[in-house]
């Protein structure tokens, strides 16, 4: 008998299971969808099968569920499917959990011992070389089928991949179709490996090169220029006794620094040249250009994680709402010998941060992204943090104008995506879900990029509550035409 999940932050509320696994045709729409809106927006979910073993978990240890917004000239449906991983295949036979602690194998039930990994593949679809892949940097991908979201198994480019883990971003250049990612802890739990790699157009590994890490830091995202590759090594470290002990998998070291590495593009990982600043964190980047011999990369700055289960690991305790400190732009002068990173902010502060694909890797002027805003309402929970999103953003970098919009009190926003537009000098459009806390329900918003202030273009209704995505892609109908 499956028992109920517990009443914590990480699983009540809007973070309650959701478990639905279902087909929607025709949802109900409200307002005027733009017909050019055609294709596929992916995203990948935690939604645990069983109650945690131990009692307890993190929202992030949850099962991965894939959900598809289909959007076909003016009509969307709606699919969701878990990922049948390894792990999840084992649980099910056994109908219950049979893993322990976040991302430690020491604390689970013997019988899993013998899974190649026990990754959950929760974190963000990826759309690449005619392949869908799920993906969470503990372990390797699994494909899936885009159109029906069944699972085909675990992915490793046809036995070419040598690291043990892939990044759970990754950067998809717009001129040449090459995908950059990696793997930290490539080598094994805790080592400080890592493996880049590119993907050609394609979808074939035509590269991979390991090199060492300062530490065995948490490395959730990444940036690449036209001429450099970037990574950012904060210091939320894994340390393998301490997991070998039972302990936790993350701590948040204060008196360690934060390294970013840079590497000519076209180089290899020996040339990579390191940088360093005070303890900091940042989980996503906007952008990077690079610009003569100056690099320079745009994220949100935080002061330490904002993940509760992480804080408590590391002895620490903040309120949420205050630890993002802004959006800044760090310059590094590669021709400069000196070891100094040069800071201006850009914006307030806030995550998810999104540009337009034509803008990845160049310099830019547009970005969107979202923030929790007091003025809107009280906090209300929903996803990892806790605290949720209630406004979204529109950037100038150049003169740092905001435009901003909230669906209103009550209400919170998971992360966005953009969906280019085929007309000349339109920016497209913006969709997310927001979570209806009053009802219990869930619904799609769509918005013009160019004026998210107007509001929604068109509601999508979905007589079900989603629980919050970790990411989303938008994949056009010309990438994946639809069936």
């Amino acid at each position: 008998m499956t028992k109920p999940f517990p009443d914590t932050m990480d699983f009540a509320g809007f973070n309650q299971p959701s478990r639905v696994e279902c087909d929607i045709y025709d949802l109900v729409i409200e307002g005027e969808l733009p017909a050019e809106i055609n294709g596929h927006w992916f995203r990948a979910t935690p939604d645990p099968q069983y109650p945690p073993m131990l009692g307890e978990d993190t929202y992030l240890s949850g099962d991965g569920m894939v959900s598809c917004f289909r959007f076909e000239n003016g009509h969307v449906d709606f699919k969701s499917r878990y990922v049948m991983t390894e792990r999840l295949k084992a649980e099910r036979a056994a109908r219950r959990s049979l893993h322990g602690k976040y991302r430690n194998p020491f604390t689970d039930d013997p019988t899993v011992a013998h899974l190649i990994d026990r990754t959950v593949a929760n974190t963000t679809p990826v759309w690449h070389g005619g392949k869908l892949l799920a993906i969470k940097e503990d372990g390797l991908p699994y494909e899936l089928d885009p159109y029906t979201l069944e699972t085909i198994g675990r992915y490793d480019f046809g036995g070419k991949l040598r690291s043990q883990t892939m990044s759970a971003h990754v950067r998809i250049d717009p001129e040449t179709g090459e995908m950059f990612c990696y793997g930290y802890q490539a080598g094994g739990l805790a080592s400080r490996d890592v493996a880049f790699c590119v993907i050609s157009r394609d979808g074939e590994l035509v590269r991979e090169e390991w090199f060492q890490a300062p530490y065995a830091g948490l490395m959730h995202d990444f940036a690449v220029t036209r001429e450099h590759i970037i990574f950012p090594v904060f210091p939320t470290i894994a340390d393998k006794a301490r997991i070998e002990a039972g302990g936790d998998f993350w701590r948040f070291e204060q008196e360690e620094k934060a390294y970013v590495g840079i590497m000519p593009r076209n180089g290899t990982v020996d040339q990579i040249r390191w940088f360093t600043q005070p303890a900091c964190s940042s989980f996503h980047f906007m952008n990077a250009f690079t610009e003569g011999s100056k690099v320079h990369v745009d994220f949100g700055k935080s002061k330490c994680p904002p993940f509760p289960f992480i804080l408590a690991a590391s002895g620490m305790s903040f309120d949420p709402t205050t630890l993002r400190s802004a959006y800044v732009r760090w310059t590094f002068d590669l021709a400069s010998p000196e070891d100094r990173v040069e800071e201006r902010v850009i914006g307030p502060a806030g995550d998810f941060p999104r540009v337009a694909d034509r803008d990845h890797m160049r310099d830019y002027r547009i970005a969107y992204y979202q923030t929790f805003d007091p003025k809107v309402g009280p906090p209300v929970i929903a996803g990892p943090v806790g605290v949720a999103f209630n406004t979204l953003m529109r950037l100038d970098v150049t003169t740092g104008e905001v435009q901003r919009y909230s669906p209103g009190r009550g209400k919170s926003i998971q992360e966005h995506i953009h969906i280019p537009s085929s007309q000349p000098d339109h920016e497209g459009y913006l969709a997310f879900v927001v979570d209806l806390h009053d009802t219990g329900l869930s619904e799609v918003q769509v918005l013009a990029a160019a004026r998210p202030e107007e509001g929604p273009l068109a509601r999508i209704q979905l007589p079900l509550r989603l629980r919050c995505q970790v990411h989303g892609n938008w994949v056009p109908a010309s990438d994946l035409p639809l069936p």
